[in-house]
């Protein structure tokens, strides 16, 4: 399409065109021809380049699919966390390597239980963790929180519970300098309580064995405070059928110090079985807090050789027929000086006894009858008398 053109006016860099309907149209003067003033003609002819819109559209569509396929297709995923150990008071646990795709991260931070326990040092770099001080044969549940510039995303919850004491399935042992014979018993024993056997040290070993303190695995165990005890160890406790405390099975520890566990308490013996029957009567009686006296023990010569434990009962009635006896002695005693004294006063002529031996007299009887007792015959003080 032809424009004719007048100019009007040329300014530096801008030039005003007036078309024949009298309209004004600023053109940069740089695209005009040399030599042209005010007052002069120019035709201009306007067209459509179909090619370079074409180039165009195609450049900018290729733009976009390329910040799409960086930017949208992808996006930071939720870490996937899992146990990995649990021993009686620690649990170890890893998880994947974090996807961020191109999204930056914040931090990775561990909960037990609802409460943050703390961020994971270099989350980029760490994939595992480990918690200690918990409780014996306790239940936790853990979970990861992953905070990036793309937005927050959380884990599963691992719900983990801690080992009883009895439990030996979570120790990992990490062998160190032993002799072949030795290394040979350690592993046998490992496998008869449960226990796993690690030929490096690990974030989830709980115990390094060995009888000299040297060494890259030695060093790198003590780095990681991981303790450092003798073969005698596992030993112990396969013994006790149960874990034991290492501090006296360390290196430098003192062997005779070591306490001796045993999975069932020893039996006694049947004499001190028979020995507690017997005394468990007189405990008994002790324990309900019995008033009674205890009957005193009968002379060697009246013992019988073989005796069955008594019940309470027994012990009592022969404890009153003992005292019964005993009190029965003196009267019978005291009854038989009287009736003697009183044969001598009635052989004597008749004569009014004294009012004060009347009443020495009935004192006798009245305790002779209290007691019981009687004189041989049948024959009571009173008797006597008339």
């Amino acid at each position: 399409m032809l424009i004719s053109l007048t100019v009007g006016k040329v300014d530096a860099g801008v030039a005003v065109l007036l078309t024949q309907d009298k309209r004004l149209i600023e053109f940069p003067s740089i695209l005009l021809p040399p030599n042209i003033s005010s007052g002069s003609i120019v035709d201009i002819t306007v067209s459509r380049n179909f090619a370079s819109e074409q180039k165009s559209q195609a450049s900018f569509l290729a733009l976009q699919d390329a910040i799409y396929s960086s930017f949208g297709e992808s996006e930071p995923s939720a870490p996937i966390l899992r146990c990995r150990n649990a021993t009686q008071t620690s649990v170890v646990l890893e998880w994947d390597p974090i996807e961020l795709a191109t999204a930056d991260i914040i931090s990775l931070s561990l909960f037990r239980n609802g409460q943050k326990a703390g961020n994971i040092p270099r989350p980029g770099v760490m994939q595992s963790t480990k918690i200690s001080g918990l409780a014996v044969d306790t239940e936790y549940t853990f979970h990861l929180v992953l905070r990036t510039s793309a937005g927050t995303f959380s884990s599963e919850k691992v719900v983990v519970k801690t080992h009883k004491m009895t439990d030996l399935s979570g120790i990992t042992i990490t062998p160190g300098i032993l002799p072949a014979q030795l290394r040979d018993s350690l592993t046998r024993a490992v496998e008869r309580i449960g226990a796993k056997m690690a030929d490096t040290v690990r974030i989830d070993t709980t115990h390094f064995v060995t009888t000299e303190g040297r060494g890259l695995p030695w060093e790198k165990a003590v780095e990681m405070n991981i303790p450092v005890v003798r073969p005698e160890w596992v030993e112990g406790c396969e013994r006790g059928g149960r874990i034991v405390g290492v501090r006296q099975y360390y290196l430098d520890a003192d062997p005779r110090q070591r306490q001796i566990v045993q999975a069932d308490p020893p039996q006694q013996p049947p004499v001190e079985q028979a020995r507690e029957s017997v005394a468990s009567p007189t405990a008994e009686a002790h324990a309900n807090g019995s008033s009674q006296a205890i009957p005193p023990t009968p002379p060697a010569k009246d013992t019988p050789k073989t005796e069955a434990p008594k019940s309470e009962d027994d012990g009592e009635s022969e404890v009153e027929e003992e005292e019964k006896a005993k009190t029965s002695v003196p009267d019978e005693q005291k009854v038989r000086v009287e009736d003697r004294d009183q044969h001598k006063v009635a052989l004597r002529p008749a004569a009014a006894p004294e009012p004060e031996e009347t009443e020495k007299e009935k004192e006798p009887a009245e305790e002779g009858s209290g007691s019981g007792s009687q004189t041989p015959g049948h024959s009571s003080f009173q008797d006597v008398a008339l």
